[in-house]
């Protein structure tokens, strides 16, 4: 018998969660099969598989988002109808988002408080500001309370995400994806503040997580989802990431490269020529910020052919900004970028002549336009050269034909080439705007979080995509909030800190806590190593 809503449920205690025989079908489409989980109380219980394996369907369902046709969900051993997020809240479960569900014309403040659901008609706002400050000093983040979403960077809005939920001491949190816009610091400041308050009683956890690391540091036990079904589960003391990979990829888990993946090695690679030359150089580049105040201060930086240059950094310290600044998207106050020697100003023509591509975060909304089909975004950059264009007159059929080849050869799964490209899912966005960016010859290619939320799977095959550029001479410039990333793809890392690049280093040699020092900035960066001196930027 279901268990009737409790109008004064428990304001704190981790609770144990059961989930039996949960299915929930999409007409014909079933996105769960009977999926049994637990989730001990004060533990933190990681969630891994694919995209499209079922984990977001499951949460959602548990957070009251989706409703199952079949099984059950029990709190504390006690079944009960969660039909709505109000039940899901009632009983004491929050989430976080993959992606951000912020009020955007409101502040900090006003987001926090309207979490709550009961915000008073006339706020005491000194008295609420005393209080989130409060609030903010037990946990370990600092964000501006009169700050607007859309002046956050996204590892700012994510803090932000969680720190909506801990306001309301939730019993169950559910994390989906919640460290893919943070670098390896912010993860580990997010997720042991999280572990450190599941194992304190207050709270259990949920986490849907890709990362190895995370789950083999952070988490108690793991449950395996694959098309659907739960198809492992285990306490994380007892397995290893290269089982956790045989269990979510099957048979595709014994390729070298998800192998390599799995494993977090570096990739071995011919080093780069001292002589080879410069294609990418930047030279003491401005750029104002959303707020209005310096975000890029006079940026020197080089990228040679054939080299992966990294640019590591805590979010909000101008990276988004340097790339927008790069690619057109943003006004240059100073300073200027050249490729190959020639002025480069991020001008359609440019681009074309100089072999410039680019892969931006978030690419639906800085690459893509959404509403247009597969076929009409893989032609935006050439859509009026030959063989698309003839005479002044666009050729549809050839642009149909060619993104039928590029959507067999990239793996974009979709209904057609002219399905609009916003009806596709994230990985499958990328691979489609990865089609159009690396078709041809590639001088320069600025890659921002080039990963960002995707499965294993695709993350190993974009990887391998960015070295292929690398070995065909190509210089890259990859901007990563992901550490790990960095660490195997670079052959030198920079650290970019309040505008700046402060820090340099051959990847190989590079230490992950020197980086971390210099990332954060502060005195405790100039004695994190004798050898973590900022080696000055070749002008």
């Amino acid at each position: 018998m279901i268990a009737p809503l409790d109008p004064h449920p428990r304001e704190s205690g981790a609770l144990a969660l059961d989930t039996y025989e949960l299915t929930k079908r999409f007409g014909s489409f079933t996105a769960l099969d009977h999926v049994t989980m637990r989730v001990e109380p004060g533990s933190v219980h990681a969630l891994l598989g694919e995209n499209g394996a079922g984990k977001s369907t499951l949460v959602k369902c548990v957070a009251g988002f989706q409703v199952a046709e079949e099984g059950s969900i029990l709190v504390d051993g006690r079944e009960q109808a969660i039909a709505n997020p109000i039940v899901a809240r009632a009983l004491g479960i929050g989430m976080v988002y993959q992606h951000f569900t912020l009020a955007p014309g409101m502040t900090v403040a006003e987001n926090l408080l309207l979490a709550g659901g009961q915000t008073p008609a006339v706020i005491d706002w000194k008295a609420k500001r005393a209080e989130l400050k409060d609030f903010l000093a037990t946990t370990p983040f600092s964000l501006d309370l009169d700050a607007r979403p859309a002046e956050l960077a996204a590892g700012e809005k994510q803090k932000l995400e969680l720190l909506k939920q801990l306001y309301l001491k939730p019993r169950l949190l559910i994390l989906d994806e919640p460290t893919s816009v943070l670098t390896p610091q912010e993860a580990d400041e997010v997720l042991g503040h999280v572990r450190d308050f599941a194992r304190s009683g207050l709270c259990s956890v949920l986490i849907i997580t890709h990362k190895f690391r995370e789950v083999m540091q952070y988490a108690d036990g793991v449950t395996v989802l694959r098309r659907g079904k739960a198809v492992h589960h285990c306490s994380v003391a007892s397995t290893q990431p290269a089982q956790l990979a045989a269990a979510m990829m099957g048979e595709a888990a014994s390729s070298p490269q998800v192998a390599a993946e799995a494993s977090s090695s570096r990739i071995p690679r011919v080093p780069v020529p001292s002589a080879a030359p410069v294609a990418l150089k930047v030279e003491g580049l401005r750029a104002l910020g959303d707020r209005g105040t310096l975000a890029v201060h006079d940026l020197n930086l080089q990228v040679r052919a054939g080299e992966i240059l990294g640019v590591a950094g805590v979010s909000g310290n101008g990276q988004r900004e340097l790339v927008e600044a790069l690619v057109g998207q943003r006004m240059r106050l100073g300073g200027r970028v050249q490729v190959n020697g020639q002025p480069y100003l991020a001008r359609r023509e440019e681009n074309r002549r100089l072999k410039v591509r680019s892969l931006p975060e978030e690419p639906l909304r800085n690459a893509c336009v959404g509403d247009l089909s597969v076929a009409e975004n893989m032609a935006l950059r050439d859509f009026d050269v030959a063989p698309l264009s003839a005479g002044g007159v666009l050729r549809f059929p050839a642009w149909r034909s060619r993104a039928r080849d590029w959507i067999k050869e990239y793996g974009v799964k979709t209904q057609g080439e002219d399905a609009p490209i916003r009806s596709l899912s994230g990985g499958n966005v990328q691979r489609a705007v990865l089609a159009r960016e690396l078709a041809g010859e590639i001088a320069v290619l600025i890659a921002a979080n080039p990963v960002f939320g995707l499965d294993f799977a695709a993350v190993a095959e974009i990887h391998s995509r960015l070295l292929d550029v690398r070995a065909r001479g190509g210089a890259v410039l990859l901007i990563s909030e992901d550490l790990d990333e960095l660490l195997e793809l670079a052959d030198c890392i920079v650290v970019m800190s309040e505008g700046r690049i402060v820090f340099e280093t051959p990847a190989a040699g590079a230490q992950r806590h020197v980086l971390g020092a210099h990332m954060g900035g502060g005195d405790h960066a100039a004695h994190a190593s004798p050898a973590s001196a900022p080696i000055p930027m070749a002008a």
